[in-house]
């Protein structure tokens, strides 16, 4: 029984992990590092992406 409450902390983490590599991409930073660095640290990496600025080039 207790797989069905864990389950949907795994599909929010892994949709929050998306949205980051996103936001990254649209700030000119790499997709897939920071969807890495976001299954790590998962709304801390939202914050990093959010906070640091956009990448010049």
């Amino acid at each position: 029984m207790e797989t069905i409450f864990v389950a949907p902390f795994f599909v929010g983490w892994g949709t929050l992990a998306l949205i980051n590599a996103g936001l990254a991409q649209g700030k000119g930073r790499g997709g897939l590092a920071w969807f890495a660095i976001s299954v790590l640290l998962g709304p801390l990496a939202t914050l990093l992406v959010v906070v640091l600025p956009r990448r010049a080039g």
